[in-house]
């Protein structure tokens, strides 16, 4: 933290003379000329030349604006030079190399390996073969060096002077080696370790109410706190507190002190203190700087004053860094937001007077064009075209700017999970529109990413068994976002094959057109089916990643099913097929914080299902189901949920009504503490056979530290042949959980137990499942 040290200049004033404090270095420039040619001249002469020496006195020839060259002598005004030898003296000197008077100069030359058994010989012989010099002119000689045979020779009979090193070695069974001995690194005595305590004085002296943020942002800073009063020496103790005396200016330099004086000491430890030594830091903050004019330099904007609206600082407050630089992030923001997509917020200006403590802020504000949203182009690896681009945007062409929009878009990108990178940025276009405006482009680069994904989850749930599910799954198969899955659940009671085509924002924002085709067989102690369903849905969905508030769904869907039933007339139980159409809708309002670790807020789902059974003539009946969920944060770590829900059945009986399609409680996501759709009525076989209306309820506190977390609750409910539930006979189980919190969602283990428990009931069920119970 540096107060205002991005600041291009922070300028100080007193007294008449203006200083100007900011990142800039001064460069001073000396310019001297010289002409140097004539020293040059003088330095080149050669002694004892007496023509340069003539020239050099005679006055130069060069001149300003002329150059003067003098012309060359002719050459028969030179003088004649005497020659040193005469052609016959030299003649003289050199020896006739044609006929030699030395007999050895006409010998051929020696091989080799002769030359190199005549150098290993004696050394007379060697300087008897060397031919004499010749008197006139001395030759010096130069001695060969004897080859690694005679060397070794020479070696070998050099007489020793050290007894030791005649003797042999010893073998190496007997020899011993003293190991080297590393010294110890020394305890902290050993290397000098000294204790120091920390003296902060004068910040009580600034005023009543930065001194105590200062002091506690400077003790999380520190590097003497940091050292908990412990160095190796005095240096790195004397290091610490120089960096804090720095680390202490520029807090206060934040903080609108712009004169402080600080004194650092660092001194033995008095006897009654406790350590070696005490690093003592001094302040006197000196005046504080206060706004006495707020300038602001920007053409006129619409609406008048925006940025004067969007401007908290106000004149005779203190110029405090962290105030400056967010009303400054503050006007950066609304321009875009108001229509001013190209706005740019200048480097600030403050003039500081020393004499009064006054500052004059200036801020210059490029404000560019008004501008309305004009086209959509979009580039790159696309995942689909410009015109889907314009389907996932919330505002129209013609609507004016704002930067809130186009970050809505740029979510609604990447909420596709189509592109690895996504980017929407705004273009000039030049195009003047009638109300003086400009037309804004907005470009989008686009990078598909993978669009394949595999995915798998593993549960277990008591009365359920375990359950496997994987899906493989291509999210742009048929463009723009034309996802299809194939999908397959294998469990202790259940497993099928399925497939499903979704398109995402299918021609408006945030709409899912769905279409799924599955196979399965379900064996539960109510019932087992052999069922094949085909379905249609358009909906509104929340997602982790986009959650919605309002939600809905609208479809229909088509069954085929064979089912295992109680049949009273005959007291046993056999299997009937069941042909059924029907439609649903259903609505949600959520208000929570999140879609799988809720911490606040509420939630409200109805769904409705008219439905038919199409066996013998149409019989028509209605499903209805109601669930409401809220949360409260009793502290930042625990909150409070709950939950009830309501079903009803109308227009049926209960026997004419497929098993699958009535009403059941109990299991990890109604009543924990009971198998799955253990509740409700029992057939003489101890089977559930189902109801036409149930109600449950639930309240759990979950307290979370860190990753983790426990949760203790109470479950309630039941189900009932009558169509409208009767709040009698409820049954309650009670428990325990234990969460670990993900990146995706918490995981969840729950153990309970059911209160009263009656014959044929498990004393212990466990579940386990990704996410809260609700």
């Amino acid at each position: 933290m540096n107060g205002l040290s991005d600041t291009p200049c922070l300028r100080t004033r007193t007294r008449g003379a203006r200083v100007i404090r900011c990142g800039c270095a001064l460069l001073s420039l000396s310019v001297g000329l010289a002409y140097a040619a004539p020293v040059l001249a003088q330095e080149n002469q050669v002694p004892g030349d007496p023509a340069i020496q003539e020239r050099a006195e005679e006055p130069s020839s060069l001149k300003a604006g002329a150059m003067d060259v003098p012309a060359l002598p002719d050459a028969s005004d030179l003088p004649e030079v005497e020659p040193v030898i005469d052609d016959e003296e030299f003649n003289s000197r050199v020896p006739d190399l044609g006929a030699s008077e030395d007999p050895e100069l006409d010998k051929p030359l020696e091989s080799i390996a002769d030359f190199e058994r005549r150098m290993a010989g004696d050394g007379e012989n060697a300087g008897a073969s060397a031919p004499a010099p010749a008197p006139e002119a001395p030759v010096q000689t130069v001695q060969s060096l004897p080859d690694d045979a005679q060397t070794v020779r020479q070696i070998e009979n050099a007489p020793i002077r050290d007894a030791e090193l005649s003797e042999p070695l010893p073998p190496l069974d007997q020899f011993e080696v003293t190991p080297v001995e590393f010294a110890e690194e020394g305890g902290e005595e050993e290397q000098g370790e000294v204790r120091y305590r920390v003296e902060l004085e004068g910040l009580e002296s600034a005023d009543e109410e930065s001194p105590t943020a200062i002091k506690s942002m400077f003790n999380s800073l520190s590097a003497l706190e940091k050292g908990d009063g412990k160095a190796n020496n005095s240096a790195m103790v004397s290091a610490r507190l120089e960096e804090d005396a720095q680390l202490l200016q520029s807090l206060l330099e934040a903080d609108g002190w712009y004169t402080p004086r600080i004194r650092t000491r660092l001194a033995p430890a008095r006897d009654s203190d406790e350590g070696d030594l005490t690093a003592r830091i001094s302040v006197v903050p000196g005046q504080r700087f206060t706004f006495s004019d707020i300038v602001i330099e920007a053409d006129p904007t619409e609406p008048e004053g925006l940025i004067a609206d969007n401007m908290p600082l106000k004149v005779g407050e203190p110029i405090v860094a962290q105030r400056v630089q967010g009303a400054e992030a503050r006007v950066a923001v609304a321009l875009p937001q108001n229509g001013y997509p190209f706005a740019k917020v200048g480097q600030r200006d403050i003039l500081l007077d020393r004499d009064t403590g006054d500052g004059v802020y200036t801020l210059p504000v490029a404000i560019g064009p008004r501008g309305r949203f004009g086209g959509i182009t979009t580039d790159g690896d696309t995942a689909f075209d410009a015109d889907h681009v314009e389907v996932l945007a919330r505002f129209e062409e013609g609507d004016l700017y704002d930067s809130r929009m186009v970050d809505d878009l740029r979510k609604a990108l990447i909420g596709t999970s189509l592109f690895s990178t996504v980017a929407v940025e705004p273009e000039q276009t030049g195009e003047v529109l009638e109300d003086c405006t400009e037309a804004v482009r907005l470009h989008v680069k686009q990078e598909k990413g993978p669009a394949r994904t595999i995915a798998g989850s593993l549960g277990y749930a008591a009365g359920e068994g375990i359950t496997a599910q994987a899906a493989w799954t291509h999210r742009n198969m048929f463009p723009p976002e034309g996802a299809v899955s194939f999908n397959g659940i294998l469990g202790t009671q259940q497993m099928g094959l399925g497939s499903t085509f979704r398109r995402s924002n299918a021609g408006q924002r945030d709409r899912t057109l769905e279409l799924t085709a599955e196979a399965f067989y379900n064996d539960y102690d109510a019932y087992d089916a052999y069922t094949g369903r085909l379905a249609a849905r358009i909906s509104r969905d929340s997602t982790p990643l986009w959650q919605k508030r309002l939600t809905y769904g609208v479809g229909v869907e088509l069954i085929g099913t064979a089912e295992t039933d109680y049949r009273p007339e005959t007291g046993d139980r056999s299997r009937r097929t069941y042909y059924i159409a029907g439609v649903n809708g259903q609505v949600g309002w959520d208000t929570s914080d999140s879609l799988l670790d809720p911490t606040r807020g509420f939630r409200l789902t109805t769904l409705i299902q008219p439905e038919a059974t199409l066996n013998k003539g149409f019989n028509p009946y209605l499903r209805a189901r109601i669930d409401g969920s809220a949360y409260y944060p009793v502290t930042d770590s625990l909150v409070i949920a709950g939950r009830v829900r309501f079903g009803t059945i109308q227009g049926v009986g209960l026997f004419d009504l497929a098993p699958s399609r009535r009403l059941y409680a109990g299991g990890g996501g109604s009543v924990r503490g009971f198998s799955y759709q253990g509740l409700g009525e029992q057939a003489p076989d101890d089977r559930p056979v189902g109801g036409r209306s149930l109600n449950e309820g639930s309240v759990e506190a979950r307290y979370r530290f860190g990753n983790y977390g426990v949760v203790a609750f109470v479950d309630a409910g039941q189900a009932y042949r009558e169509t409208m539930p009767q709040f009698n006979d409820i049954r309650y189980g009670v428990g325990i959980g234990g969460r670990f919190y993900t990146n995706f969602g918490p995981m969840r283990l729950d153990v309970a137990t059911p209160i009263n428990r009656r014959p044929g009931e498990s004393s212990i069920n466990v579940y386990v499942s990704i996410g809260q119970a609700f």
